[in-house]
């Protein structure tokens, strides 16, 4: 099944910032908590403003992982607590509870003696993170499926795939619409965990998109530049209908075998562009990934 799409002209350049701009879905709502007007990617944290421990964790959490995510502190590279906590205006306590929160999300990995290294990613950690969020969504669809439904939730999630398919079956895929789309994925995933109503697995979720190239939204970006791919838009909009009916009719075990067949859209993209040699900048947190 095959949908014509005609993208929208626009320099090349111009075009990629602007998808950078859409990120994922993940970082992106951890991000907006600390957003000021500074603009750079890693923003000072200013003590005399945030005194609680606890929301200086917090911030510093958010700023850590944005400086992993970019590349500013590289794979392999040994954490220095003293100039990082100068760097970021925070006391050393709270930047040392931030990055063991990161080493429990798995982006340090921690050192036998004392200290936290940058975590090195390989081909096959991206593709096991893939499958492990397909197996947890899963398993999200089928508790779904098999407990007593919450109607308002379920007709979110019907009015959010039906949205979806209506936009990627416009004749022109532009950036705007391209950026919707994203949004609405991520209000459909987030949907599907809270109809399955567990704690402990949104949790695990949560854990395994932390990381991110293992979010829905990861691999989006390059399918929506690469004119081959452009049609899994519609794979994916599909998917999301038939996750929805199936919940509806509690059928447990197909819910659950469709959201995991469409985790693995996202390796299908990711291992397409391995197949051709492309570079992976574009992807979220690329430059903590070693091919």
């Amino acid at each position: 099944m095959h949908f014509p799409v005609v993208l929208q002209s626009m320099p090349e350049e111009d075009l990629l910032s602007r998808l950078n701009l859409a990120g994922d879905p993940v970082t992106n709502m951890r991000s907006n908590e600390q957003k000021d007007e500074s603009g750079p990617a890693l923003r000072k944290i200013e003590s005399g403003r945030e005194s609680r421990p606890s929301s200086q964790t917090a911030r510093a959490t958010l700023a850590l992982r944005e400086m992993l995510v970019q590349g500013q502190l590289r794979p392999g590279e040994k954490i220095r607590e003293v100039p990082l906590s100068a760097e970021l205006k925070i006391s050393r306590i709270p930047l040392h509870l931030a990055l063991e929160r990161l080493a429990n999300e798995g982006f340090l990995e921690v050192l036998p003696k004392r200290g936290f290294r940058v975590q090195r990613f390989s081909v096959e950690d991206i593709q096991d993170a893939i499958e492990l969020r397909g197996v947890l969504e899963g398993a999200a669809a089928r508790m779904a499926a098999e407990r007593p439904p919450d109607p308002r939730i379920l007709g979110t999630m019907q009015e959010l795939s039906q949205e979806i398919l209506k936009l990627i079956r416009r004749s022109r895929m532009t950036i705007d619409v391209f950026t919707r789309y994203i949004e609405l994925n991520a209000e459909f995933h987030a949907a599907l965990l809270d109809l399955a109503g567990s704690r402990m697995l949104r949790r695990a979720v949560e854990r395994a998109c932390s990381l991110p190239f293992a979010s829905p939204s990861a691999f989006l970006k390059r399918q929506y530049i690469s004119t081959d791919l452009r049609e899994l838009f519609l794979i994916s909009a599909d998917q999301h209908c038939a996750i929805v009916d199936a919940i509806a009719n509690r059928q447990g075990m197909r819910a659950e075998n469709i959201a995991r067949e469409h985790a693995r859209v996202a390796r299908r993209n990711f291992e397409d562009a391995l197949r051709h040699r492309e570079p992976i900048d574009g992807m979220a947190g690329a430059k903590l990934v070693s091919l």
